[in-house]
């Protein structure tokens, strides 16, 4: 399938071969436990937590597309805490980004520094720190929500000249947009509830690894916690996986001309897009990514000129997460982000080009 393109091998990703009379796509299998042999004990599957024949597709499917084997997870925050837990121990030293998702350097504050890890922040961007005696460095490239960039396949090769694993958390990027594995990294966490699965009705996490030893530990930590996802809530995930390259090509289209929409507004400050030419992030981005997703931040000013915007808009549902197939924003401040009043983190559905821009500008000239 590596062979074929991103749309291809979406469509066909994780399907099992051909048999008559069957789907193309296997409906869930609702089991806890199977039949046993009374001699032998299980086959290939014994008890649903362990292995699931539905979870293994939807795993296949995003292995696929990754490039390297993947385990799923019950949430994006199930996989990452499972990520950090298996590889973290008293005495190691986790470098975190600064700006990315404001749930892990929570977590980190909670949980990693009262089990002895010492915790670093740096932002996307740079400048990182030295990483002698780091035990782990993630990254989240295009950070969420203030979309900085980073070139993944330098700090990887800084990281383990130290002797550092590198996880990258790709969930802004999407598998489709970037490949962290190929660019060097140890790992891939991503939250699939948002642009992989994009219908806005599936809470799913993965974590991705080259090496089948690495996978192993989080393997061995989901099978001893038991976070994973429901069978119907991986069949949906990966039945939404074959439109993934349809949505995302639109997203990026939308994102594109809102952006542009935004950048020639001198009643909107802060764009930040990395598909723009004018960008802090656009050189790297260029380079690094295979396209651009359809989220997009800006600055209204004020707490209240967004909830008027967002009260204006017809088509921009006020909304929490990013990356369904309506568009959605948000004002990141009031989750706890360490941004400004004003700040929005906007996220392009797949609405009409068109239409999404005119309903963007009327709610603008409606906030002023």
């Amino acid at each position: 399938m590596s062979t074929f393109s991103d749309g291809t091998r979406s469509v066909h990703a994780g399907l099992p071969e051909p048999v008559v009379g069957e789907p193309f796509l296997p409906g869930p299998v609702f089991a806890a436990p199977y039949h046993l042999d009374p001699a032998t004990g299980p086959g290939t599957h014994g008890y649903a937590r362990t292995e699931h024949p539905t979870r293994e597709l939807l795993e296949k499917a995003i292995g696929a597309l990754e490039g390297g084997p993947a385990l799923v997870f019950s949430s994006g925050q199930a996989a990452i805490t499972a990520l950090l837990l298996a590889v973290l121990r008293t005495g190691d030293t986790v470098v975190l980004p600064a700006d990315g998702y404001f749930t892990v350097r929570a977590f980190a504050e909670a949980t990693l520094r009262e089990l002895g890890v010492k915790v670093v922040l740096a932002p996307t961007a740079g400048p990182y720190p030295d990483l002698t005696g780091v035990r782990l460095v993630l990254l989240e490239t295009p950070a969420n929500p203030g979309l900085d960039v980073v070139d993944v396949r330098a700090v990887a090769s800084r990281a383990h000249e130290a002797g550092a694993l590198v996880a990258v958390d790709n969930t802004t990027a999407t598998p489709l947009g970037q490949n962290p594995l190929a660019l060097g990294a140890d790992f891939v966490v991503a939250s699939g509830t948002k642009a992989l699965t994009g219908h806005s009705d599936v809470l799913l996490g993965y974590v991705a690894a080259g090496d089948a030893d690495l996978l192993g530990k989080v393997e061995t930590w989901r099978k001893q916690t038991g976070a994973v996802p429901g069978a119907f809530d991986c069949w949906l995930a990966h039945r939404s996986i074959a439109t993934l390259d349809l949505r995302l090509a639109r997203q990026t289209a939308n994102a594109s001309a809102v952006a542009e929409l935004l950048l020639n507004r001198e009643d909107v400050t802060g764009v930040r897009w990395p598909g723009l030419p004018s960008d802090p992030s656009y050189a790297v981005a260029s380079a690094q990514m295979r396209r651009i997703p359809g989220v997009v931040s800006f600055d209204l000013g004020s707490a209240a000129r967004v909830a008027a915007f967002l009260s204006a808009a017809r088509l921009v549902f006020a909304a929490t997460s990013f990356g369904g197939v309506h568009t959605t924003a948000d004002r990141r401040a009031q989750w706890g982000d360490d941004t400004s009043p004003g700040f929005v983190r906007f996220s392009c559905g797949i609405e009409d080009t068109a239409d999404l821009v005119a309903d963007v500008t009327a709610a603008l000239d409606a906030s002023r």
